[in-house]
């Protein structure tokens, strides 16, 4: 049975996509190309709500140019499929068949000379096949040229990830009611899997439960360890509601809680504190990395904070903007990533708060709400 803490959100329209579409062609061509190719993955999704059964060798090409509406490359067998995704309507489309070269009828929607960006989830083997076939043409990744193609969300994107945020801290306020110690790692991902099935979440992208030593490791898989007594544990979990992410940290602590684990945490806090005050219209992504990096630096601890601030979500869990050093994009209305510091002691505890917040016209507003303290739990 599901509890869902949000209504479902308004469905996306087909001419939401056609929007989407529109507004993608002239941001390309305001970025120096001729055109977008989008193969199957975020990208697609976003602009089609099109999201194939199987992402196969097989070749499909969304082509958006400036001077003509958009087409759909398919293979034959998957056409009925691609006709039925929600922004469909306002795509035509090409199908191949298999034994014919979908290259050649591909190169003959596209100028031979042209500049295309061109999906970061495209395959290798479709991108040097067009190019075998325009040679002259040459290609960028989407990262590169557009980073902000889905980086601002609308209303109801925004409604969406609401939704999934608040979803997650349910899953938070539900799993800390339950003991931890003398349970395996693995079983606790598994409940906190289950929980987010539980709250509307249609698919779990990661269940993170790094506990002792194991969270000094930021990605940890969980395992058969066995949570004890003292333990610090890292929570970490997300996946996609409605279509859009959920992405939250917190670290809970088997008592009795070690004092400096208790320093450490209090730092993290601080730095994650001062990071989403700074968030605001204007701001370049690499200074809320600086902020809460300077927080880290000065208890002493900066060279253990080994990962970016934050990366940004929406239609996968992580998408551009990153909120690292280095990335000089400014923020702007409607911009969602997550500020999620840490502190990791190899051999010992890891400590990682995280948030997802939204920019916005004066500061920002945090998707996730559940207390930052460090719980104390059985």
């Amino acid at each position: 049975m599901t509890s869902q803490v949000h209504p479902a959100p308004m469905p996306f329209t087909s001419e939401d996509y056609a929007a989407r579409m529109t507004r993608v062609v002239h941001d390309a061509a305001l970025a120096g190309l001729d055109g977008v190719l989008i193969t199957p993955g975020p990208d697609l999704v976003w602009l089609t709500g099109y999201r194939p059964t199987a992402i196969t060798e097989r070749l499909t090409l969304l082509v958006l140019r400036l001077d003509r509406s958009p087409i759909m490359v398919v293979p034959t067998l998957e056409r009925a499929d691609a006709e039925a995704a929600d922004g469909a309507a306002a795509v035509s489309f090409a199908d191949w068949a298999d034994g014919a070269d979908p290259y050649e009828l591909a190169g003959a929607l596209l100028d031979p000379s042209s500049r295309y960006g061109v999906s970061d989830s495209a395959w290798t083997m479709h991108l040097l096949g067009l190019q075998r076939q325009l040679p002259h043409s040459s290609y960028v990744a989407l990262t590169s040229a557009m980073p902000m193609l889905r980086a601002v969300k609308d209303a109801r994107e925004l409604a969406r990830l609401t939704a999934a945020g608040a979803a997650a801290d349910a899953v938070y306020e539900q799993i800390v009611q339950r003991p931890f110690a003398g349970r395996r790692e693995r079983d606790i991902a598994a409940e906190l899997a289950a929980l987010l099935r539980r709250f509307g979440h249609e698919q779990v992208d990661f269940t993170v439960v790094g506990s002792g030593p194991n969270g000094a490791d930021p990605h940890h898989e969980a395992g058969d360890r066995t949570i004890e007594g003292g333990d610090i544990i890292v929570l970490d979990f997300g996946g996609l509601m409605f279509g859009y992410g959920s992405d939250t940290s917190r670290t809970i602590a088997v008592g009795p809680v070690d004092a400096e684990a208790q320093r450490v945490h209090e730092v993290v806090r601080r730095a994650q504190q001062a990071a989403v005050e700074a968030v605001r219209p204007g701001v370049s992504c690499q200074q809320i990395d600086r902020v809460a990096r300077a927080v880290i630096s000065e208890a002493g601890y900066g060279d253990r904070f080994i990962h970016r601030t934050g990366h940004g979500i929406g239609v996968i869990t992580h998408e551009p903007p990153y909120i690292v050093e280095g990335e000089q994009q400014r923020l702007v209305p409607g911009m969602c990533f997550s500020i999620e510091p840490g502190i990791y002691l190899p051999g010992r505890f890891g400590i990682r708060i995280e948030d997802i917040v939204t920019v916005t016209d004066d500061g920002c507003r945090r998707l996730n709400n559940t207390s930052r303290d460090l719980r104390v739990v059985d």
